[in-house]
């Protein structure tokens, strides 16, 4: 899909490098462009032969190149690659890219086709914008971390979800602005900022507490507004998640799973909001049936009501998991199988590509552009 398009990144972490690795996975060539040092992310970990699980993820099928772009040959190397260039994504800190002579205005006016994404924690400009910005400060900044977790303690979201959604906006309006070029046959300035991408993810909190005053509270394994949403035990040990998503789902439940129509129509329980404000008895009730039962009768009975259920899985439980696909690989030190895009079909490149080691086509990318 995307196999005649040239993307350069001045990026480390996660944010931008998912960007472009979404992008790489659609065919684009995607010159990485690094420090002496290297991606930080590189020195994350050494879990995977000594490669970091970070990198490994988001950095196959790119090219590396080191470069100096304060030094002036580097400079005008990158400055020759960005004239053929259709896209340019960097997430320094806000200004560096300006300062040493990669603003988006500049470029843009050098070469009106490209398109610019800039990266950054909360904008490039508002009181916040010379913060410095990790996946946790912003889950704490944005609110998300006060409604995730027990009640007796926030918590982060266990993978970085703030870096996550803002390369997935980045690479949305990325593509955007590339179809709008196929019409305009002009580039187009992005900005993403990861506060502004958890923001968007908090609407429905903020909405409640905006319009009535109240923000939804930690519930663990709950839903603060649906019920019965949550995990319960079996007698043999496991734990099932259920969810009710309306009245008819409630009824079959109550009926096939609990074995008793007649709790569904219980004034306690017979409206969603009710069974909310009753969630304590109501989660004992059910709790008191998945007791009497192991795993698989319980799943048999949830599968005979059509209620939606899952397992509470651990990592090991998703390495083993049937339904996981993954792709392989190959890094400086082995191969390593990674979980697949999530995209089926279309013209995605699914495909295996090698994870690049540190400049390992500087040599090459120097000749082609000097």
């Amino acid at each position: 899909m995307l196999e005649d398009i040239l993307v350069v990144s001045l990026e480390q972490a996660v944010a931008a490098p998912l960007c472009t690795q979404r992008l790489a996975d659609a065919g684009a060539r995607v010159i990485k462009v690094e420090r002496a040092e290297g991606d930080l992310a590189r020195g994350y970990d050494a879990v995977v032969h000594g490669e970091s699980a970070y990198f490994v993820w988001l950095n196959h099928g790119k090219e590396s190149v080191v470069l100096d772009i304060k030094a002036p040959d580097d400079a005008a190397l990158l400055a020759s690659i960005l004239e053929r260039a259709d896209v340019f994504v960097q997430n320094l800190a806000p200004g560096a890219a300006e300062r040493a002579g990669f603003g988006s205005a500049a470029l843009r006016a050098r070469n009106p086709r490209l398109i610019t994404c800039d990266i950054s924690g909360y904008g490039e400009d508002g009181p916040c914008r010379d913060m410095k910005a990790y996946d946790l400060l912003i889950q704490c900044e944005t609110g998300l971390a006060s409604i995730t977790g027990a009640p007796e303690a926030p918590g982060r979201v266990g993978v970085s979800v703030a870096d996550i959604a803002c390369g997935m906006n980045a690479y949305t309006a990325i593509l955007q602005a590339l179809y709008a070029r196929r019409e305009t046959g002009v580039g187009q300035s992005i900005a993403i900022s990861l506060f502004d991408s958890l923001a968007e993810w908090m609407a429905v909190p903020l909405l409640h507490f905006d319009y009535a005053q109240v923000a939804p509270s930690r519930v663990g394994l709950r839903h603060p507004s649906i019920a019965p949403y949550g995990a319960f035990a079996c007698r043999d040990g496991h734990v099932v998640v259920i969810s009710i998503q309306n009245e008819r789902e409630w009824l079959r439940f109550c009926e096939a799973v609990l074995g008793d129509g007649a709790i569904a129509r219980d004034p306690l329980y017979s409206s969603n909001p009710l069974r909310v404000a009753n969630r304590a008895s109501l989660d004992q009730r059910i709790a008191s049936v998945f007791a009497q039962f192991d795993r698989d009768e319980v799943i048999r009975r949830l599968r005979a009501s059509a209620t939606a259920y899952g397992g509470l899985n651990t990592v090991s439980d998703l390495s083993a998991h049937p339904q996981l696909r993954r792709i392989r690989v190959d890094s400086p030190t082995g191969p390593v199988d990674i979980p697949a895009s999530p995209v089926r079909g279309g013209q995605v490149m699914d495909r295996p590509d090698h994870v690049p080691a540190i400049d390992s086509h500087g040599a090459a990318i120097r000749k082609e552009f000097a």
